[in-house]
């Protein structure tokens, strides 16, 4: 799973910026560094990787593949701010100018204790009390901004087949429950508690009363997909289901790389992929709120096909999925 570490210092100084200037005088441009989509409410990180990686291979004379990554540059994709470390400098630099900009700011909150199994992207908060410190930490941010945040990517899932030990489900259920009604407590802040993939638990009902146990019938809806491959009208289906046994609960799909759907029997850095639909509240699905970019394209999902460690920015596989993307 991808992290925050570049934009940190940029988005610090942005919020300096903004304390010693009146708001009104920063217009869209200036604090987003792009020109989102008419149907894209989400904010655009100025200083994410593709838009430093573009600046490089300018220089560099590569200009044909600065210009195709604007394709992930002049998107709206999740901030995932270091759970090792305090999120709100980050939280409050992003809210701040998506605040600016009157944009939402997209975050990921992934820093449960024993997080991913040991997998590629093992960690998390030491404890409980640490975690709630955290989480804390990261609403307090949050402020009054708009905001939307997809909670603990794999979490649930891993509870349902069986990858988390069994001491720690309830646990993890009760700390996701008051994550959701902390982040909540924020006035316009949107939660999406994740549900995994299609391809992973295929019986969407296995996950209900874990969601349920986890609090999410206080959230927002559930998050798909979030760092896989699986197209927009398997997840959309799938999410379709899962939200009838929840009782019409709404959700969000992560189609930051799924524009080639899945390689079989490949999750870690499959080659082929493709960028997939552009951010947008615009769906054909009423219990569908949103297509995002959770998963920044071009971070590396872990020490696979090359790769470097998990969240690391991975400019040829950037320019890949780029290269790969149907249209503009």
């Amino acid at each position: 799973m991808p992290r925050l570490t570049q934009t940190l210092a940029a988005l610090t100084l942005l919020t300096l910026i903004t304390a010693c200037s009146p708001t009104p005088d920063l217009d869209e441009a200036s604090v987003a560094g792009a020109s989102p989509d008419a149907n894209s409410p989400f904010w655009v990180d100025p200083a994410s990787p593709a838009a430093d990686q573009i600046e490089l291979w300018r220089r560099e004379g590569r200009t044909a593949d600065a210009a195709l990554l604007r394709k992930i540059a002049d998107q709206p994709a999740a901030l995932w701010p270091a759970g090792e470390i305090d999120p709100a400098p980050t939280v409050r630099a992003a809210t701040a100018a998506a605040k600016a900009a009157d944009r939402t700011a997209l975050f990921v909150a992934y820093n449960i204790p024993h997080r991913d199994c040991g997998q590629h992207s093992a960690g998390g908060a030491a404890d409980a009390d640490t975690y709630r410190d955290w989480i804390g930490k990261f609403a307090d941010a949050l402020g009054d901004a708009k905001a939307l945040v997809v909670l603990e990517p794999d979490a649930v899932a891993h509870i349902v087949d069986g990858c988390t030990p069994g001491e720690y489900h309830a646990e993890r259920e009760q700390l996701l429950g008051e994550a959701i009604a902390r982040l909540k407590r924020q006035p316009h802040t949107k939660v999406y508690l994740d549900a995994g993939n299609p391809s992973w638990i295929k019986d969407p009902g296995e996950l209900v009363e874990p969601l349920k146990r986890a609090g999410v019938e206080q959230a927002d809806g559930f998050s798909l997909n979030v760092s896989n491959f699986q197209t927009d009208d398997v997840t959309k289906k799938y999410g379709v289901r899962l939200s009838g046994e929840l009782g019409g609960k709404h959700f969000v799909i992560d189609s930051s790389r799924n524009g080639n759907g899945p390689l079989p029997g490949a999750w870690c850095n499959p080659p082929g992929r493709a960028l997939g639909t552009r951010p947008t509240t615009k769906t054909d699905e009423p219990a569908l709120d949103a297509y995002l970019w959770v998963k920044r394209p071009g971070e590396s999902d872990g020490t696979c096909e090359g790769g470097p460690n998990a969240g690391q920015w991975w400019p040829e596989y950037a320019l890949d999925l780029a290269r790969n993307a149907q249209g503009s």
